[in-house]
Formats: structure tokens, sequence, C-alpha cells
């Protein structure tokens, strides 16, 4: 589950690298992140992963603070409880399809607890690199979506 809440600015893209970037999600050259279930994949830059961080921290982070899930604590943003979702959400189009319109866990029902985010809010290249962000963490940022937090 991913929540989000609205706030009035985002920005275009960070300009700058973000240490969190370069020190816990080991990305100092782009990496190649799966962006469909057939295994194809793109390269995100250490500048989208950074865009994709100010982002996560701007929409998601009240309800995702290292990647737990708050409004359910059962089900983190880790990579394993990504992958186990109806569908998986272990990729990057798996994950804005999410964002653009949140589904329960189990992918029976639209969820309340995570907001939509149209493409009026977020563009696509935002999107991505928010979605590139979390998949990052998930594989690399210690204690990410652990239950122990």
């Amino acid at each position: 589950m991913l929540c989000f809440i609205a706030s009035a600015s985002f920005p275009v893209q960070a300009d700058t690298v973000d240490t969190y970037v370069t020190r816990y999600l080991k990305v100092k050259e782009p990496v190649p992140l799966e962006i469909d279930q057939q295994g194809h994949t793109r390269l995100f830059s250490p500048i989208d992963l950074s865009d994709g961080k100010h982002l996560f921290e701007d929409s998601c982070k009240n309800c995702h603070v290292g990647g737990s899930t708050l409004p359910d604590p059962l089900t983190s943003l880790s990579l394993a409880d990504l992958k186990g979702a109806n569908p998986a959400r272990d990729n990057i189009n798996s994950l804005v399809a999410f964002l653009r319109k949140p589904m329960t866990y189990d992918g029976s029902e639209e969820t309340f607890w995570c907001r939509q985010v149209p493409e009026s809010w977020m563009s696509q290249p935002q999107v991505e690199n928010l979605a590139a962000f979390i998949l990052r963490a998930a594989q690399e940022a210690p204690g990410w979506g652990s239950k122990t937090f």
C-alpha cells in the first residue's frame, strides 16, 4: 500500500544529487531498474533518484517513513511486500500504475488510503522517478520497509 498527501509544490527535477542516494541507495552512476514484468530495464541517474526522493518526502513520507506503511503496518514498501502484491508492484511500470490508480494490496478494489496521482499533479517523468526511488530503496536502503523499524 502506498499513500500520498497533496502538496502545493513539487520540484520539477532535483538539480543536485542527494547524499542519501549516493550513500544508502549506492548510486553514483546511472543504475538499471526493471520497468516491466518481462525484465526490461531502464537507466535511472542519481539526479532522477534524487528527484524521486524529494517527491517521496513531499508526498509519501507521512505514511511511509522508512518504507513502512502506517495505515497498514503489516504491509511495507519492502521488496518482498512489493512483489507479494496483486498485481506485483516490483517494477517501475507496476508502481506507476498503482500511483495512477491505487488498489488494495490484493488488487480487488480501489483503496482510499492512498491518493490517486494524476498527471496534472505529477508528470510521467516525475512519477517514474518516484517509483524508481521506491524500488531502489527497497533493493538497497538499510532497514527500508522492515517490520521492526
